[in-house]
């Protein structure tokens, strides 16, 4: 019985066999069957990023309104972006918005996390609602609301007022010192609720077990957040810079219902640069290499952190 069951199984076998070889992709071709599943997508991906841009840095060659015949300058519209003091002058507010975008929140979103994560709050997720819900805001209202809010009869000034800071009033928006640090604040506002998400979600990754070994060590709450949570949360953080220091540098929204770049040029960053180069001074050349010399930049930034974060996991 035993070799006569074997017998079958034998038979039975080989056609499986067969038929495995014949639907399995040879050696030399199959990892191009891969390629084929990626194709409609390179191509959507050459065709809306690759081409446009191509035809981007071909276009910042040229001297061009949009309508006349365009003038071959070659790099000339670069050495302009690196020779004109007001043109740079964007890229260090971009570097001041940094601070607001990225430094602030991320620390803000830290302590918050600490705060929910360290023990069970009742109403924690309203908390979290609350913080969130800019994210889901357009940042046209976000920037019409808040330049409500800086107006000098607004209620911030109304709020100083009403509690003996009169002389602390003023005209935010349209004060030369503080008007770039007034619309960084509303980015860090804005961003805080993406970083908290993002922590709270980076911490519930973190194995409990080293929570209970820094509490049998005699670790307190701070001592658990910098050698437990914060060192847990790398990947996350580096995430959260990431993405804060790219939406610094491409703040447009806010500086365009704001201030529209004042007052004078206070608030005038690269991505308004490009903006106002292009359709409002009809320099079509210069502002397409405004926009690719601002991505350049923010490519050197993430290629940069992510060599970091290599450099860290080894």
């Amino acid at each position: 019985m035993t070799g006569s069951a074997g017998s079958a199984e034998i038979a039975l076998g080989r056609p499986l066999r067969a038929m495995g070889r014949r639907f399995r992709p040879s050696r030399s071709g199959g990892h191009l069957v891969g390629y084929l599943y990626l194709l409609p997508a390179m191509v959507l991906y050459a065709g809306f990023v690759i081409y446009p841009l191509i035809q981007g840095v071909w276009i910042s060659l040229f001297e061009w309104d949009g309508f006349s015949v365009a003038t071959w300058v070659g790099l000339e519209n670069y050495r302009s972006i690196l020779t004109d003091s007001a043109l740079r002058a964007g890229f260090g507010r971009a570097v001041v918005l940094i601070v607001f975008y990225s430094i602030i929140p991320i620390a803000l979103g830290l302590l918050i996390t600490a705060i929910l994560s360290s023990r069970p709050m009742r109403g924690a997720s309203i908390y979290r609602t609350i913080l969130f819900v800019p994210q889901v805001l357009p940042i046209i209202v976000i920037g019409i609301v808040w330049r409500w809010m800086y107006n000098p009869d607004g209620p911030i000034n109304a709020a100083l007022t009403s509690i003996g800071l009169a002389s602390l009033a003023r005209g935010w928006l349209g004060d030369f010192t503080l008007a770039l640090p007034a619309v960084g604040l509303v980015g860090s506002w804005v961003s805080i609720g993406f970083i908290m998400v993002l922590m709270l979600a980076g911490v519930q990754q973190i194995s409990r077990d080293l929570y209970d070994a820094a509490r049998v060590d005699g670790a307190g709450r701070v001592q658990e957040f910098f050698a437990v949570t914060l060192p847990g949360l790398r990947n996350q953080l580096v995430v959260a810079v990431m993405v804060t220091v790219i939406t610094a540098f491409r703040a447009f929204g806010l500086i365009f219902t704001m201030t529209t770049g004042g007052p004078g040029t206070e608030t005038t960053v690269p991505a308004w640069q490009v903006y106002t180069t292009t359709f409002r001074f009809f320099q079509v050349g210069l502002g397409t290499a405004l926009g690719i010399s601002l991505a350049l930049v923010i490519f050197g930034i993430v290629s940069a952190l992510r060599w970091l974060l290599e450099r860290g996991e080894r």
